[in-house]
């Protein structure tokens, strides 16, 4: 008996060692990482845009495939980063506001450093960007991509509206994941403590209280992705303008935010901001490959 026990535990130790061998190269042939990011970030099948709410439908645009947050950037995942924190309206699982579209491409590259990736971007802040037209933005770094690199990036404006519309599962929704605002987003009317009726006004806003919400506290749309609609606005990395423009005055927004009108909360709406602009609506998500 003690033999067959003897067997049986050499046998178990067999597996387990060639499973953990199985987890580790597993690993090692995948050093993007992903797999464990599954509960924070969503798997995109590219395609043909099937969304006919989209800016993109009809245009002969075929996406790659790639990997975008659940969840637009937290305070928590921005201060663990950057050491700081921006936000007007604090909280750990708060979505990070007042940062700048630098801030944005500047974090992607920290983070990238940080869990052992390729910075995508080459940031040169002495440089002034010539395809920079804003008279108001003095900042005007010159930002490009690192061909190849598998860091952290901002989503394309594409990108953005296909993820938000659901890429190949699209129910071609006026919002992300619903034709109900009030199901998906986080905007002007219920944004505060109490529903608002009426046309959109500054000061009842203010004396609503209206601010952020947690991430993920309304319903997702078809691909698991939270917050596409409303709660804050999220920067692109397009230039605003022709949907293809290789300069401007400002970068694209998408998606709304609590202080908007419910318009700016469809997934077609296209905001606009000089790359140095800030506010307490401003936010944005990651996402890598493509």
């Amino acid at each position: 008996m003690r033999k067959l026990f003897i067997i049986l535990l050499a046998a178990l130790t067999v597996v387990v060692s060639a499973c953990s061998q199985e987890k580790a190269d597993s690993v090692q042939n995948n050093p993007d990482n992903m797999q464990e990011q599954s509960d924070t970030f969503v798997f995109v099948k590219g395609g043909a845009v099937i969304d006919t709410k989209s800016n993109y439908y009809g245009k002969g645009v075929t996406l790659a495939n790639f990997y975008i947050a659940k969840y637009e950037v937290t305070q928590k995942e921005w201060t663990e980063v950057m050491g700081s924190n921006p936000s007007e309206f604090k909280g750990d699982n708060l979505p990070v506001e007042r940062v700048s579209w630098y801030d944005a491409v500047e974090y992607c590259n920290e983070r990238s450093i940080k869990e052992g990736l390729k910075p995508y971007y080459n940031i040169n802040k002495i440089r002034l960007d010539p395809n920079n037209k804003s008279e108001y933005d003095k900042l005007k770094w010159t930002v490009t991509i690192n061909e190849g690199a598998n860091g952290y990036r901002l989503p394309t404006e594409a990108e953005w509206e296909y993820a938000a519309g659901g890429g190949q599962m699209s129910k071609s929704y006026t919002y992300s994941g619903s034709n109900n605002a009030d199901e998906v987003a986080w905007y002007w009317r219920n944004a505060g403590d109490k529903y608002l009726s009426g046309e959109w006004n500054w000061p009842i806003i203010e004396n609503n209280h209206n601010k952020t919400k947690p991430a993920g506290d309304k319903k997702p749309n078809e691909l698991g992705l939270y917050d596409m609609s409303g709660n804050v606005r999220e920067w692109c990395w397009n230039w605003y303008g022709d949907l293809d423009s290789s300069s401007g005055s400002f970068r694209v927004l998408k998606g709304g935010g609590w202080m908007g009108d419910v318009s700016s909360s469809e997934l077609s709406y296209r905001g606009k901001f000089e790359a140095n602009g800030q506010g307490p609506d401003q936010g944005f998500r990651v996402c890598r490959g493509g």
